[in-house]
C-alpha cells in the first residue's frame, strides 16, 4: 500500500475505528491479547518495515531516561550532550527527537543505533501491547502513519465483532 492511500483510507476510516475502539473499551473480550498478538505476527510475517520506514520519517518516539542513558553510551556521549544534540522536550514534559525525520536513520531506511533504539521505536506500532484497548487512541493516530497496523486493525475488525 502507497503511503497516499494509506492516509486517505485512515482518514476514511478513522470516525468508524474510533466507535469501535470506544465499543472495544468499553467490553473488551477475554482474548483481545491472544486474538492481536497472533494479528501482529500474521501481519510482520508479510512486512518489511524497511520497505517503508514512515514512523521514521514522521514522528518521534518519546526517550526515557534509560534510553537516553544506552543511546548515549553507545554514541560515546554523555547523556545530556546526547539531549543537547539531538533532543528536546515536549509539551508533555516528555523528551523527542529536535526534528523529523529521525537523524537516526539511514537512506536505506535501515537505523544507526537499531540494536540500542528507543524502546518506543522497539514496540512499534504497539500492535501487540498487553491490554491492547488502553491503547485505543495511539492505535488510532498509528494506522495513519504505519500501513501494518492499518492492516492489523481491519483485521482486527473481522475477527472481534463488537
Amino acid at each position: 500500500m502507497k503511503l497516499e492511500q494509506l492516509n486517505k483510507l485512515a482518514k476514511e476510516k478513522h470516525n468508524d475505528n474510533k466507535k469501535y475502539f470506544d465499543k472495544l473499551k468499553k467490553k473488551p473480550p477475554k482474548n483481545l491479547d491472544y486474538v492481536m498478538q497472533d494479528l501482529h505476527d500474521a501481519e510482520f510475517k508479510r512486512t518489511d518495515c524497511l520497505d517503508c520506514a514512515n514512523c521514521c520519517k514522521t514522528t518521534g518516539p518519546l526517550f526515557t531516561t534509560a534510553d537516553i542513558e544506552r543511546i548515549a553510551k553507545h554514541l560515546r556521549l554523555k547523556p545530556q550532550q546526547f539531549i543537547e544534540q539531538y533532543l528536546r522536550i515536549d509539551e508533555d514534559n516528555d523528551y523527542v527527537l529536535q526534528r523529523v525525520p529521525c537523524a537516526f536513520l539511514d537512506s536505506d531506511n535501515k537505523c544507526f543505533i537499531y540494536d540500542v533504539r528507543p524502546k518506543a521505536c522497539r514496540e512499534f506500532p504497539h500492535t501487540n501491547r498487553k491490554k491492547f484497548q488502553q491503547i485505543a487512541n495511539l492505535t488510532l493516530k498509528n494506522v495513519a502513519i504505519c500501513p501494518a497496523a492499518f492492516n492489523i486493525v481491519e483485521e482486527m475488525k473481522k475477527k472481534i465483532i463488537l
